[in-house]
């Protein structure tokens, strides 16, 4: 009998992470559908994001929604795009993305955060040269070792900028334009990958340690939990937890 509060609350704690990460999924298609159509064919951001969307299980009907209200056929959406930039501790430089009908108050949410975890708030473009849009497609080849070569023989084939092999992973590099395309060959190629997303990749990464660690992964945690917040985007190298 005791069992059943834990397991509750736990399934709720789920249930209420699930739902985060929808509105998420949401936001993003809304936002990818306002700025370039609503046809996935032609806007490369709005095929990504349904990719994503439907690979976590959302409906159709909720992503088909979603598109509409981009779209203005389901009326005006009050959402704007904001992407702020500062540095963490050990001179981590970090990119928030945001979505928010409230600017003043996402601005606060995330000011607070950077100040509570020793970091600071930067200025438009004080750290965004330091990363660059990218596909990232990435593969686990450890045991595997004629797997690296057959997916560099693919990805070249899909047309992909570049691959990078370390410490037992292939990353498969494209540009966002491409990104999709060249995962869709990938995977007719029966090749799986662990991760695949357009990210901001930093052009250099910085080792953190010890306290300045901890420090820096407290800041990006709670970065991530604000409700406005997107995605979070660093240049630091941090150990593996123990």
């Amino acid at each position: 009998m005791g069992r059943g509060p834990s397991i509750e609350h736990r399934k709720n704690a789920e249930d209420a992470k699930r739902a985060k990460v929808f509105t998420k999924f949401i936001r993003e298609i809304t936002m990818a559908a306002r700025a370039g159509g609503g046809d996935p064919a032609g806007n490369p951001r709005l095929r990504v994001a349904i990719d994503k969307a439907l690979g976590a299980n959302m409906t159709k009907d909720t992503v088909e929604r979603a598109v509409k209200r981009g779209a203005g056929e389901l009326g005006a959406d009050q959402m704007e795009e904001i992407r702020y930039e500062g540095y963490g501790p050990g001179g981590v430089a970090i990119m928030v993305d945001c979505m928010t009908d409230n600017p003043t108050r996402t601005v606060a949410d995330v000011r607070h955060a950077f100040g509570k975890h020793g970091g600071n708030l930067g200025t438009s473009g004080s750290v965004a040269f330091q990363f660059a849009e990218t596909g990232e497609i990435i593969f686990d080849i450890r045991g595997q070792p004629a797997l690296e070569e057959k997916i560099l023989e693919a990805a070249l084939d899909a047309g992909a900028d570049d691959v990078q092999t370390a410490d037992g992973f292939t990353d498969v590099l494209t540009t966002p334009a491409n990104f999709a395309t060249v995962k869709g060959k990938l995977e007719a190629a029966g090749l799986k990958p662990i991760e695949a997303d357009v990210v901001m990749r930093p052009a250099n990464r910085i080792a953190v340690e010890g306290d300045n660690a901890e420090q820096l992964r407290r800041l990006l945690e709670k970065l991530e939990e604000l409700d406005d917040v997107q995605d979070v985007h660093h240049n630091a190298d941090l150990p593996v937890p123990a």
